[in-house]
């Protein structure tokens, strides 16, 4: 199975913690590459967060083994470089010159391992702001996007690591590239990816309505839409939201023809989205009416039928009892540290119409570091 992977065969060693750099060894690891975390010892603290970082290290760092050095001794340090020395991809996320100060950047090992492709996830790029440390949080204040996200004058950042998750993606595409090229020059190289850059690479579409329109955009909650009927919607169940997209005039024809808006539907004044988007102050309260008194698994079945767009509102925790992630290989079985078993997204991705499956559990602190350090001493 794991020799089918995309990237089987390919040695990865990850000083990482947190979530940018683990979701690019994550990434890697679940295309096949043999991914070695090098955690502290005692183990990365990052299995230790409380509250919304609970779920930090059993989202990001399956598919990878565990190996604890202390890497301000000499002979934690000397490990690490023999690793290094063998591998096909370093990546770290430590805060800058770290890795640099204990001999351990990517300058070290030029001559020792030409090939390698040294990956380093930081807050910033070169720049200004190049020595400055971020946090996912950090960067969608500065970058715009949690301006975008909340209320006017309320800031508020997106529900989840949006950034450290696309900055490591990033960082992946990076990755990938140099390989391309290593296949063709034999060489290697660095790679760096960032968190406000990321930011401003999501906020670009902003940026570009504000060159386009000559106005800047408005946060979300505040933004005009560019379609009327594109909104949340209560129904006959407390608790049971929807929101309902129609984003063409022959879905707003089918729409009104399926939930009989007659006059909807004769009104040649309604008949081009851009006039709708107009008059949204009064096709909206019918259709929010017409929705309340309708359950929503009512609604949303209608709405299959005629191939609409739609979503029920859910929360994280609904996503364990998904059909379809249940149902289609979209969830992966892990063991947590207590024991406890838990289903978590896979990547999202099928290649060669299958979806990619755990090959290893979430490791214990160290739990291969005599295996992984014993690996090549012979050679």
């Amino acid at each position: 199975m794991m020799e089918s992977l995309p990237l089987a065969g390919l040695k990865v060693i990850e000083f990482t913690h947190m979530v940018m750099g683990p979701s690019i060894g994550l990434i890697l690891g679940d295309l096949g590459a043999d991914v070695v975390k090098v955690e502290p010892e005692g183990g990365d603290h990052t299995r230790r967060l409380l509250g919304s970082g609970a779920g930090y290290f059993p989202m990001f760092n399956r598919n990878k083994r565990s190996i604890c050095l202390d890497l301000k001794s000499a002979a934690g340090k000397a490990d690490a470089r023999r690793l290094i020395d063998e591998a096909d991809v370093v990546i770290e996320n430590f805060r800058p010159g770290a890795l640099e100060k204990l001999g351990l950047g990517p300058d070290t090992f030029r001559e020792s391992n030409p090939r390698l492709i040294y990956c380093t996830a930081k807050g910033f790029l070169s720049g200004p702001y190049g020595h400055r440390t971020a946090l996912d949080e950090v960067a969608q204040m500065m970058g715009g996007l949690a301006y975008m996200t909340g209320p006017p004058g309320r800031p508020l950042r997106a529900g989840a690591s949006v950034i450290d998750v696309a900055g490591g993606m990033f960082g992946v595409i990076g990755i990938l590239a140099a390989l391309e090229r290593r296949h063709r020059t034999g060489e290697g190289g660095e790679v760096k990816c960032s968190l406000f850059e990321t930011t401003a690479f999501l906020v670009g579409q902003h940026m570009a309505q504000a060159a386009v329109t000559g106005t800047p955009a408005p946060p979300m909650p505040a933004r005009i839409s560019a379609w009327a009927v594109y909104d949340v919607f209560e129904t006959a169940i407390p608790d049971e939201q929807l929101f309902v997209g129609v984003v063409s005039d022959a879905q707003w024809q089918a729409f009104c023809t399926e939930f009989d808006l007659a006059e909807f539907l004769a009104d040649k004044g309604l008949a081009a989205n851009n006039d709708r988007v107009l008059q949204r102050d009064r096709v909206l309260p019918p259709i929010r009416d017409l929705f309340a008194g309708i359950p929503r698994a009512a609604i949303v079945a209608r709405l299959e039928a005629i191939g609409l767009p739609f979503a029920p509102i859910a929360r994280p925790e609904d996503l364990f009892d998904d059909p379809h992630l249940k149902t289609a290989g979209g969830l992966v079985d892990l063991t947590l540290e207590n024991g406890k078993a838990v289903s978590l997204p896979a990547l999202p991705l099928e290649i060669d119409g299958k979806k990619l499956a755990l090959h290893r559990d979430l490791p214990f602190p160290g739990q291969h570091t005599d295996e992984v350090l014993s690996e090549g001493v012979d050679n």
